[in-house]
């Protein structure tokens, strides 16, 4: 089954070509000429890739075909450049409760207010947030920190700590990473 979605809009001679070759091209193609139509669609789709003449500004996701003539091939591998690019930035964030974490960024954000995060940070965040329970410091130290050892250390406290306070700082959220008796959670 096929779920690259190239939508062909207001073009049709390409639609006509794109639709021949649909089955060569492993993309499912499909054809809008207005907008609203458009705004419809793309609502059902969640991978897709809007090829266009020019560009339409409220909508992402697109590739604009403004350089012709064009070799079919050329065109063809430019497209899976771009739904590749697609599919990495989407891999890439996660939603947790009212925050945006964006791994390859390093940043957490919500409502237009961003903060950048360290990498053991935004490791700690995904970690606790993919469990609904408490974890406990001495698994986030060998889960998180790969350290492993009977020694006391305060490592996870302190980065808990200060990753508790700038987001408490930056979002106002004083509950974003819970503390329990036995150990911290995301809620």
């Amino acid at each position: 089954m096929n779920n690259q979605n190239l939508i062909v809009f207001r073009f049709n001679l390409l639609y006509q070509i794109l639709k021949e070759l649909e089955e060569d091209i492993h993309f499912k193609i499909i054809e809008i000429s207005d907008e609203k139509t458009l705004t419809n669609e793309i609502k059902n789709l969640n991978n897709y890739l809007i090829i266009t003449k020019k560009q339409i500004l409220k909508f992402n996701n697109q590739f604009v075909l403004n350089q012709l003539p064009i070799k079919l091939f050329k065109m063809i591998e430019k497209l899976n450049i771009e739904f590749l690019k697609h599919q990495f930035v989407e891999q890439s964030q996660f939603i947790i409760n009212n925050y945006i974490i964006d791994i390859n960024a390093r940043e957490i954000s919500s409502k237009n207010v961003k903060l950048k995060l360290t990498e053991k940070e935004v490791n700690t965040i995904i970690y606790l947030s993919k469990e609904n329970k408490p974890i406990s410091i001495n698994e986030l130290q060998s889960k998180v920190w790969d350290y492993h050892s009977d020694l006391e250390t305060h490592t996870v406290e302190t980065h808990i700590y200060r990753l508790r306070k700038k987001i408490s700082q930056k979002f106002l959220d004083d509950n974003f990473i819970i503390s329990k008796n036995n150990g911290y959670q995301i809620k």
